[in-house]
């Protein structure tokens, strides 16, 4: 398989992660061959909803966000959703986990309110990046260069970032984290 030997982190908080955004990026990432962890702030049953309103799946994680390190990992997911973002963005254990795969040089990805995270991270500034439309104004305002498409990949900037605007946009943003990780 394309990811034998890859291991891959996603970040979540225990409600309000996109059911789509979690659970299809973790089923590519795993159909690819990847080891695919999931670590949310606490080690119970991950609460998602469908289209930020409709209750979801339940998925377990495998451990916490404070357990978590960037050893032994290849990349890092974060997933959308309007109340896990808004929960994450501010989540200490969250940014040290995105700041750690950065500073290393690994890829960083992020789909709809995702990227959230990344502005509270400081990790925007100079880079391409997209987002759900209406995450267009504060990703401008730390520093990105915001465009409106499907999947935006930017290899400046020490590591890899990779964006993706919303659910529809799924193969593309699981397709461009398993061509960087296959190099």
């Amino acid at each position: 398989m394309a990811l034998d030997g890859k291991s891959v982190l996603v970040l979540t908080t225990n409600y309000g992660t996109e059911q789509d955004e979690l659970e299809k990026p973790v089923a590519a990432l795993r159909d690819a061959g990847a080891r695919v962890v999931i670590a949310a702030q606490k080690q119970e049953a991950i609460a998602t909803l469908v289209l930020d309103k409709d209750p979801g799946d339940k998925v377990e994680p495998d451990t916490t966000l404070a357990e978590a390190t960037s050893d032994g990992y290849d990349a890092v997911v974060v997933p959308g959703g309007t109340i896990n973002a808004d929960q994450l963005r501010i989540d200490e254990d969250a940014q040290r986990l995105v700041t750690a795969f950065a500073q290393e040089g690994k890829p960083v990805a992020s789909v709809c309110h995702g990227p959230w995270l990344l502005v509270n991270s400081e990790l925007t500034e100079g880079r391409d990046m997209t987002s759900y439309q209406t995450l267009m104004e504060d990703l401008v305002n730390a520093g990105a260069n915001w465009t409106d498409q499907e999947v935006v990949v930017d290899t400046g900037g020490g590591h890899t970032l990779i964006t993706s605007r919303h659910p529809g946009d799924l193969d593309a943003f699981s397709s461009a984290i398993i061509r960087t990780l296959e190099g």
